[in-house]
């Protein structure tokens, strides 16, 4: 059998369209969804007809699936609301209105946050009905000074002993503009079920993001890109009580240094 590799990342281009056509035609839907199934025919997407747009409509629809991954991008530099404080870069995973639709399975008929549900869908791969309940995930893409993370210079990420979880805790990095793993690197994450994960007198763990390893530091790091920039989550498996009283608190990521890479910049 031929492998086959399966992409999920976004088209920002005319393909987008392409591949929305195939979903509509191959997957079942529900009652709620005819709103946008229905306004999907306006632009040739119909159950069991062909999607053949002519050639100023190919240009049209490239022209604002464009202006759509821009529109979608500026929302989520600007930020989710931060999680552990008011300053945190630590942040919600998606904005609360809409983790409180998803729990509720979109049964409110006054709250529907269609932008919201949009933005986090270009940067989640999964939706979670009951997030919160038996994990918690946080998403951080900038640094304690508040700069993007750029793979071309080395991080530290100090996690305080005794986190309040009974499972385990673990932090990947994403690439910042497909937000999918990073690509060619050896390894996408550090979680606390790895034995040999070196620990400070205190009990923290100090885990490095670069594309070069801190010397000795080589079980602690997770490898970037130094090319691209990248983005954190953090993910804490049955979290305890103290978590979502934030009596224990996730600092933000500090740079502790540049390494080679064209990134590599002050």
């Amino acid at each position: 059998m031929k492998d086959v590799d399966f992409d999920s990342t976004i088209r920002y281009n005319a393909s987008f369209f392409e591949h929305l056509d195939r979903i509509v035609q191959e997957e079942p839907w529900i009652g709620r969804d005819r709103a946008m199934i229905d306004q999907l025919k306006s632009l040739g997407i119909e159950k069991g007809k062909p999607f053949k747009p002519d050639d100023a409509t190919k240009a049209l629809l490239a022209s604002a699936v464009r202006e759509a991954g821009a529109v979608l991008e500026a929302r989520y530099d600007a930020g989710l609301p931060p999680y552990f404080s008011s300053t945190s870069r630590w942040t919600f995973p998606a904005p609360p209105d809409l983790i409180k639709a998803a729990q509720d399975g979109y049964a409110d008929p006054d709250l529907y946050p269609v932008d919201h549900r949009g933005m986090a869908y270009s940067y989640a791969y999964i939706g979670l009905k009951r997030l919160g309940a038996g994990q918690f995930y946080s998403i951080s893409i900038r640094d304690r000074d508040g700069d993007a993370f750029d793979g071309g210079k080395t991080y530290r990420l100090n996690v305080p002993p005794n986190v309040p979880v009974d499972q385990y805790w673990s932090v990947t990095a994403y690439d910042r503009q497909t937000h999918a793993l990073i690509k060619n690197v050896s390894r996408a994450s550090r979680s606390s079920q790895i034995p040999e994960l070196q620990k400070n007198s205190d009990g923290s763990i100090d885990i490095y993001f670069g594309s070069t390893a801190p010397a000795g530091k080589e079980t602690n790091w997770v490898p970037t890109d130094p090319v691209r920039k990248f983005e954190l989550m953090a993910r804490f498996y049955a979290p305890k009580k103290e978590f979502f009283e934030k009596k224990w608190v996730l600092p933000d990521v500090e740079k502790v240094g540049a390494t080679l890479g064209s990134g590599a910049r002050q």
